[in-house]
């Protein structure tokens, strides 16, 4: 009775193996080849590129040297906890590799003589200080898709209004609107960011 069990587990084996093979060739067909592979096999970046940030320690803790490119990273914590001070350094590292920089300013309180202290060459930086969080992230798509920035840092997502909001009256309610904005935004920019290799 055992003997019977065996092949046929083998048919079934080899009947979700074919089912597999069919569906891999399918997607390869639809999306172009490497739009899905397995992990232990060749043509996957092992070693993700980084972006230091400035201090070894946290590269360190951070496990692979420093801030990933191509990834949408976000940097929290209270009030004055040197939030911006973190960006500074790391579009500091960027430019110190070549790489070109971009501030998003959406709260405009950059200071420039903060930011040549640690290191950035502000005369290289790019500065944005949008009006709207809409036209804030249209810049960065706009980055993004150029390829040619290696690193962003929008200052602050809490500074980012929607139009809506800015427009309003006072004591208007807008339910949500800072949080659809930066839904659609990301789906949109996580992609290009990852092909960009910007961070």
């Amino acid at each position: 009775m055992a003997e019977r069990v065996a092949p046929q587990k083998e048919t079934q084996k080899d009947g979700k193996k074919r089912a597999l093979d069919l569906a891999l060739t399918q997607i390869e067909k639809q999306f172009g080849k490497g739009a899905i592979m397995k992990l232990g096999t060749e043509g996957v970046p092992h070693d993700v590129p980084v972006i230091s940030t400035g201090s070894l320690g946290l590269d360190m803790a951070l496990g692979i040297g420093g801030l990933p490119r191509g990834r949408v990273i976000e940097v929290f914590g209270p009030e004055s906890s040197g939030k911006t001070t973190l960006c500074l350094h790391a579009i500091a590292e960027a430019q110190k590799a070549g790489g070109a920089a971009a501030f998003i300013d959406a709260e405009h309180a950059l200071d420039i003589t903060y930011a040549k202290k640690l290191g950035v060459h502000t005369d290289d930086l790019l500065v944005a200080q949008p009006d709207t969080g809409e036209q804030a992230l249209e810049i960065v798509e706009t980055l993004v898709r150029s390829g040619a920035i290696d690193i962003i840092v929008v200052d602050s997502v809490a500074a980012l209004v929607p139009r809506a909001e800015i427009e309003g009256e006072m004591g208007d309610s807008h339910m949500g609107l800072q949080a659809r904005l930066m839904s659609q935004a990301l789906r949109k920019l996580t992609g290009a960011i990852s092909k960009s290799q910007a961070s």
